[in-house]
């Protein structure tokens, strides 16, 4: 691994959950599942990863921290407060980082925002998913539709700048009312930042398997659509502006760490089956807690495979996920051949040349995969 100039993050990985939301496929595990696995066992395992992650990468500052899972806050402030300790213990932080945490509303609190304020937290990332009691009960939240936006204004009140609250939206069942509601709750929270998606059905989650036996539809792409576009112009009006297709801030507002994810930039991913890429080397870990702590009980770096990007794949990853930012993708970095594709995008609206860079308009933000294809195709 040989780093690159730029901004450098780190992220971990909590796998714990206290219950499985039906449409979640990231790699988390309820008490039934862990065998054994704790969260003690957890953070002694990640300090060993961030030991040897520091011999690879060398004196490196690091710029962001984001702590995700899972459930962080299920490990309490202290617990958030020990995992940014062991960062601390094998990285320097830049004076300005930004250090996040993601955040369930069920289990948040004021006392818990105050802890992690002063143990060096700048920014929190609560799950609301929607103000809709019949939407949450489809999605398997346990949280009242009331509680995210509260968190959100304990956490503000603790000192907290930076507060997001992520949506999701097309649930079966859901409407535009819904949705507005949603967006007009977010907003009223004070929250200089809103993520927005639209539900995938994963494979393998039990909603998938609600579809499939035909008890809730699958979600309709142009209703997806038109909520895209209806979260978009709420949003808009409120003074947050998009700044990647899935996102809206605030003037300062913008999430650095995803930033980084979505300029190239190198990460490295500790706890099990967390992702990185440093140098041209991207990586995942083993998924299981105890599988992963056992790789490290053993002095190995817990890495379940790896792959080397190419320069081909690094500008593919490099024009998908540019384009899909408001500053857009600088025409620099096209072929002569891409350069005429990307003519024809402009010919049929769904991207403008502004200062020598392709951004996508609305109607291409709702295209940006198939715009990726013309471009790369």
């Amino acid at each position: 691994m040989s780093a690159q100039p730029g901004p450098f993050g780190i992220y971990i990985h909590v796998p714990f959950c206290a219950t499985r939301c039906g449409y979640c496929d990231f790699n988390t595990y309820t008490p039934a599942e862990l065998g054994g696995a704790n969260p003690a066992g957890w953070l002694a395992a990640v300090r060993l990863e961030l030991a040897l992650a520091a011999a690879q990468v060398g004196p490196r500052l690091v710029d962001t921290v984001f702590v995700g899972g899972g459930t962080p806050t299920m490990l309490g402030g202290d617990g958030l407060a020990a995992v940014l300790d062991a960062v601390r213990d094998h990285f320097a932080l830049a004076a300005d980082a930004e250090v996040t945490t993601e955040a369930n509303p069920e289990s948040s609190s004021p006392a818990l925002f105050a802890r992690l304020r002063a143990a060096g937290y700048t920014r929190i990332s609560l799950g609301m998913q929607s103000a809709a009691p019949h939407v949450l009960a489809v999605l398997d939240r346990v949280h009242s539709a009331g509680r995210a936006p509260a968190a959100a204004l304990e956490a503000r009140a603790e000192g907290f700048d930076h507060v997001n609250l992520d949506l999701i939206y097309g649930t079966p069942g859901e409407t535009d009312d819904d949705l507005r509601r949603s967006a007009e709750v977010a907003v009223s929270a004070g929250v200089d930042h809103v993520s927005a998606y639209a539900l995938v059905v994963e494979d393998g989650t039990a909603l998938a398997r609600r579809v499939r036996r035909g008890e809730v539809p699958a979600p309709d792409n142009d209703v997806l659509a038109e909520r895209y576009e209806l979260l978009d112009a709420q949003l808009s009006a409120a003074g947050l502006r998009w700044y990647e297709v899935s996102n809206w801030s605030r003037p300062g507002g913008e999430c650095r760490h995803n930033m980084g994810y979505w300029d190239g930039g190198e990460w490295w991913g500790a706890g099990p089956g967390a992702h990185g890429f440093f140098g041209s080397t991207r990586w995942w870990n083993i998924k299981h807690p105890n599988a992963y702590a056992q790789a490290l009980a053993e002095g190995k770096l817990p890495i379940a495979d790896s792959e080397d990007l190419d320069e081909t794949a690094r500008h593919t990853e490099d024009v998908m996920l540019r384009l899909r930012l408001r500053s857009g993708l600088p025409m620099s970095v096209l072929s002569a051949d891409e350069r005429r594709r990307a003519e024809v995008a402009v010919g049929d609206g769904l991207v403008i040349r502004a200062d020598d860079r392709l951004v996508l308009t609305d109607s291409g933000r709702l295209l940006a995969d198939a715009v990726v294809r013309t471009l790369l195709d």
